[in-house]
């Protein structure tokens, strides 16, 4: 059941700042008891991240460069909502790009969430959307150029939960476990 609403109110807009990845905006806000707050909050677009697993393996690309944290890291494939697209139709792209699968070689796409979970509600209004692609197993191996293997075993996936960093990757194979638990 959600939370009542708390009804502040938006005063002003003191600064919006824009780019191709996000809008940055700082807000005067007043909240139920009359006092007034400057909050900055970022809208963002939502982002997928999949799960994909070939021949009973969790398979991840290359670690990748990350400004935020100035260091490259283990993630699952993943990117950016556009606007006007959907989670489900950009997920065979992201595949594509950063595992070289083609939409033929994914068997099945399954959504972990449909209504994606909130990545930082007090300050973005990002969603995170999951799934989880089973891919053929006829087709060949993904070529992986320093990407790596895990073993969907409970060792393996043990192992790739020390060696993920990102909390969204990690959620994904948090909720992808408490599903086959189901």
């Amino acid at each position: 059941m959600p939370p009542e609403p708390d009804h502040w109110e938006t005063l002003a807009t003191l600064a919006t700042v824009r780019s191709p990845w996000l809008t940055l905006i700082a807000e005067r806000l007043r909240d139920r008891t009359g006092q007034e707050h400057d909050y900055w909050r970022v809208e963002k677009a939502d982002s997928v991240i999949i799960l994909p697993i070939h021949r009973h393996h969790i398979l991840l690309p290359a670690p990748q460069y990350r400004p935020g944290v100035g260091q490259a890291t283990w993630d699952f494939p993943g990117g950016r909502v556009p606007d006007g697209g959907s989670p489900e139709a950009i997920a065979p792209a992201i595949l594509s790009r950063e595992l070289g699968i083609t939409p033929d070689a994914i068997s099945t796409l399954t959504a972990l969430t449909t209504t994606g979970w909130l990545i930082n509600s007090s300050f973005s209004n990002q969603k995170l959307y999951g799934f989880v692609a089973e891919l053929d197993p006829r087709h060949d191996p993904p070529s992986l150029p320093g990407g790596a293997r895990y073993p969907h075993t409970r060792a393996g996936i043990t192992q790739l939960r020390q060696d993920l960093t990102c909390l969204q990757c990690r959620t994904v194979l948090i909720e992808y476990g408490l599903a086959q638990q189901d």
